[in-house]
């Protein structure tokens, strides 16, 4: 069973950093692609940014320039370091996950404010 653990969310003030982080274990199957989404309180949720197998990187274009997807083969683990963070970045933030189907996190989520 795909099981996808988060962990690295908070409070920050405007302009601060955090890192998140996203093991996935228990997958028989390759991973195909990993990201993050985010969902802010009264709206849809929103793709924030991919990787897949390849090393190709997509980003929403709210957060490119400022935020950094990467990833550990090794270990199944993807991160996403989120610099120069604003107010509109609070939200809660899902590791996502595509094997043989798509599989996201519990979420972890991150509050910008002063």
């Amino acid at each position: 069973q795909v099981q996808l653990v988060e962990s690295g969310g908070g409070l920050v003030q405007p302009g601060g950093s955090l890192r998140l982080s996203c093991a996935v274990t228990g997958s028989v199957f390759p991973i195909n692609l990993m990201g993050w989404s985010r969902q802010a309180p009264g709206k849809q949720r929103e793709l924030v940014t991919t990787i897949t197998s390849g090393g190709t990187i997509n980003y929403a274009d709210s957060v490119k320039g400022r935020f950094t997807i990467s990833r550990d083969k090794a270990v199944n683990t993807v991160y996403l370091q989120m610099n120069s963070l604003k107010p509109e970045d609070t939200a809660v933030y899902y590791c996502l996950v595509v094997v043989n189907r798509q599989y996201s996190g519990q979420g972890t989520q991150v509050t910008v404010s002063s």
